[in-house]
Parts: structure tokens; C-alpha cells; sequence
């Protein structure tokens, strides 16, 4: 496994990636190239995703036993979106990054996001939701300790998180409409999305309050276990 071992490269790399690279590549994905190019975006968002993960760890050793345990996660997160009306993803990248770190949020939301569509449909939302949820990711991973602390903190986090999850996503249906953005049209597209946004807000309120703390302890002991 690669490692980034310069310091001040993985201090600039954190906040370049996610708050200017990927917010850049999925707008201009939206507006600039042509829909048939929608791969070579996510593409381009799964390598920074990764190059941010690698961010996040000096030795090669912990990166690889956390590597092992991110993609037993992302599998995890995968899998639960087959279940009908809720989906756990959004709780298992908060998770994530509550116990794992915010670039290992980024990464199970991004990867979840891309593997998930190649059953449920790759499309030029993809890196929209590849961003959405990494996003998601990064920010429980700043905020990890007040979450760990509070279970209602929690809870209100994820009735948060279900809106922006919402937020995000309509940009890319006004972009997609309208090849560029509208504060009229997004602001009808967040009303018709509101049905979506409680489910997404109540299916992430369930989860972390029925798995947050399980998951969390496990995660725990196997951080202590293996030095991650």
C-alpha cells in the first residue's frame, strides 16, 4: 500500500480534496461534459477518495489493517441498500468516521455510493452521491468526540445529515434539468423532495440509534486489537 508520507502533503491533501477537487470534478461533470462521460467523473472521484483515505495514516501496517476493516463497512453499507425504503448508508459512514476517521467515512460513502449503482444504475448522479455521502463522512469525522458523547447529538446529527444528503442531490437535478443552476428550480426541487428527505432522515435516526453503539464497541475493541 502507498503512503503519503509527507506531512505537510496529507495536512494540504485533507482539505484540497474534499472542499475544492471533488466539489470541482462533480460540478464540472454536471455542466460541462456530456452525460456519456459520467463514468470517467466517478472514476476520477473513487482514485481522490482513495488518495484521501491515504491521508489519513502514516504506517503502512495501519493502513492496510484499516483498509480491511473499511471495506468489510463498505460491503456492509452495500448490502444494506437492498433493503426497501431505508437504507443504512449514511448511518454506516457516520459511524465510520466517528471510529475510524473522517477520510474512512469518505471512503465507505464514496465506495458504497459506486459499487451499490453497478445493481441500482450508474448515471451522472453517481458522483453527485459519491460526494454527498463522502461528504457526510468527512464531516462525522470532525465532529467524532460530541457524537460519541451524546446519543441525541446523534440522533439530531442524522435528521441533518438525511437533509443535506437532500440538499446535495438536488443540485444535480437542477444542473441536470437545466445545464445550470436556479434558485427557482431548486428550491421546487427540494419541495417535491421532501417525502425523500423524512424517509432519509427517519432510516438514518433508526439505524444509529439501533447500531451506533454495537458497531461502535466493536470498532473499538478492534482499533485496541490492532493498533489501528
Amino acid at each position: 500500500m502507498i503512503v503519503i508520507k509527507s506531512c505537510r502533503l496529507r495536512k494540504a491533501l485533507k482539505i484540497i480534496i474534499p472542499y475544492i477537487i471533488a466539489p470541482l470534478i462533480v460540478i464540472l461533470g454536471a455542466t460541462v461534459f456530456e452525460d456519456k462521460q459520467y463514468a470517467f467523473i466517478t472514476v476520477a472521484m473513487v482514485l481522490f477518495a482513495v488518495v484521501l483515505f491515504l491521508c489519513g495514516f502514516e504506517k503502512k501496517s495501519i493502513g492496510t489493517r484499516r483498509l480491511v476493516i473499511v471495506s468489510c463497512l463498505t460491503a456492509l453499507s452495500v448490502v444494506g441498500r437492498f433493503i426497501p425504503l431505508f437504507k443504512p448508508i449514511t448511518a454506516l459512514t457516520i459511524i465510520t468516521a466517528m471510529y475510524l476517521g473522517g477520510e474512512s467515512g469518505f471512503l465507505v460513502g464514496a465506495m458504497s455510493a459506486v459499487i451499490s449503482n453497478f445493481y441500482f444504475g450508474q448515471g451522472p448522479w453517481t458522483p453527485f452521491q459519491m460526494l454527498a455521502w463522502g461528504f457526510i463522512g468527512l464531516i462525522s469525522g470532525l465532529i467524532s468526540e460530541p457524537l460519541k458523547k451524546s446519543k441525541v447529538l446523534l440522533l439530531i446529527f442524522g435528521v441533518v445529515t438525511g437533509i443535506l444528503y437532500s440538499f446535495i442531490m438536488d443540485v444535480w437535478t437542477v444542473l441536470w434539468y437545466n445545464n445550470s443552476f436556479d434558485w427557482g428550480l431548486y428550491s421546487a426541487a427540494l419541495l417535491s423532495a421532501v417525502p425523500y428527505t423524512i424517509m432519509y432522515s427517519v432510516s438514518n435516526v433508526i439505524f444509529l440509534f439501533v447500531f451506533a453503539k454495537p458497531i461502535g464497541e466493536k470498532l473499538e475493541r478492534v482499533k485496541i486489537k490492532y493498533g489501528v
